[in-house]
């Protein structure tokens, strides 16, 4: 048995991760009132670095920052198959930053460590302005994986590389159970 943990359970994160499955189909929405194809950086990252680990991109689009498009457009994920929404923007503190709201609301299993870690990481990087981010993450009624995460790329960059893609196929094989 591992000694590697008090309880000898150390060895559990990489059984589940063993039996994980490898890709996900994932969803990228941007939300945005001024991005464009463009100019839409934090989208490219994203994608990039999903192409880059071998996962299906199910659709990728740019909306504005409202609560009832960015509620539909997940509906859209779904019928699209993903297994996964990824979200960049509208997670600051604005009148017009509406995402964690519209996330939020759709969140039925809430996973609160990711909007944790994120910050955490976040302040090592810029500091205590790490806690006007909201970002925030859970599992939908219909069973999507919802991350949104702020727009500027060395955000979407952390949580992409740092949490959300280490353990993509383990959120989805728990999923599975």
């Amino acid at each position: 048995m591992p000694h590697d943990h008090p309880h000898g359970h150390g060895d559990v994160p990489h059984q589940h991760k063993a039996r994980a499955p490898a890709h996900a189909k994932v969803y990228v929405i941007t939300c945005s009132d001024s991005r464009t194809t463009e100019s839409d950086e934090g989208g490219r990252i994203i994608r990039a670095q999903l192409a880059d680990a071998g996962h299906a991109i199910a659709g990728s689009v740019i909306l504005p920052d409202e609560p009832s498009r960015i509620a539909e457009e997940l509906q859209r994920a779904r019928e699209a198959g993903a297994q996964v929404a990824l979200i960049t923007g509208g997670t600051g503190i604005t009148s017009r930053d509406s995402t964690f709201e519209a996330v939020s609301a759709a969140i039925a299993r809430p996973l609160p460590g990711f909007g944790e870690l994120f910050r955490m990481l976040s302040f090592a990087e810029i500091g205590s302005a790490a806690m006007l981010s909201r970002a925030v993450a859970g599992v939908s009624k219909e069973g999507l994986i919802v991350f949104a995460m702020p727009g500027s790329p060395a955000a979407v960059r952390l949580a992409c590389e740092r949490l959300i893609l280490p353990e993509l196929g383990h959120l989805l094989e728990e999923l599975g159970r």
